[in-house]
């Protein structure tokens, strides 16, 4: 095979592998975007209650879609206990960075336990781990956990009830319960860290608007998002 055949063989070979999602590539002195909307249905007196989520996550500000996510899930909060239990699903839609058309699916099963813990008089914390059975298009079945920690401080009230402004701040830190991931393929039992920090605005009691900016730790890559939140509790 001659020089030019050789190169034209590679070429084609390079362009295969990059139809597929990566994040080798992507542009991280460009902020990204994520639009959040979060719902709860709060408990009946049997202590079951919904929640779930919709997410809407770019690239960049305004366009290249990164994801597009919906979760939802049943809840239960034990008579007598603050801390609620979710059983629930979720659709993940994927898209690679910049021109490309490469997309994958996923299909995830969670469940996951929240705690609500005061410290003070303002100082609100949030501790969540969630467990999850992920199906991602073109990999074997794997498990991974989660464990946040997030804290809520409002400045005007003791609450978050209509009218507080607050502070809002979350980590969250993802880990691997398998490296195999089908035909020869691994990851690192570290799959990834999300630091947050933003503000927010009651609106009501159940009504939240929140504004603030989320970097994202992979292995080979960090990536910082701007996020909007709507928090609906109702």
């Amino acid at each position: 095979m001659n020089f030019r055949r050789w190169w034209a063989v590679s070429l084609i070979v390079v362009s295969g592998l990059s139809t597929t999602p990566t994040q080798a590539q992507i542009d991280e002195d460009q902020s990204g975007a994520w639009y959040v909307y979060q719902w709860t249905r709060s408990p009946g007196d049997n202590g079951i209650g919904f929640q779930g989520d919709f997410q809407h996550r770019n690239w960049s500000t305004s366009g290249d879609v990164e994801q597009l996510l919906a979760r939802g899930g049943i809840t239960w909060t034990p008579q007598g206990s603050t801390i609620k239990y979710t059983f629930g699903a979720a659709y993940v839609h994927s898209e690679a960075f910049g021109p490309s058309d490469a997309a994958s699916q996923e299909t995830r099963l969670y469940q996951e336990a929240l705690m609500p813990q005061r410290l003070g008089t303002r100082i609100l914390l949030t501790h969540r781990g969630r467990f999850e059975q992920r199906d991602v298009e073109g990999q074997d079945t794997r498990t991974r956990l989660r464990y946040l920690i997030g804290l809520n401080y409002p400045f005007n009230r003791d609450n978050l009830g209509k009218g507080a402004v607050y502070l809002a701040l979350t980590n969250e830190v993802f880990i691997n319960l398998e490296r195999g991931i089908g035909r020869g393929r691994s990851v690192d039992y570290f799959d990834r860290n999300r630091a947050y920090a933003g503000v927010g605005y009651s609106v009501t009691d159940g009504l939240r608007l929140q504004f603030g900016y989320l970097e994202q730790t992979l292995d080979a890559s960090r990536k910082g998002q701007l996020q909007f939140n709507v928090i609906h509790t109702f």
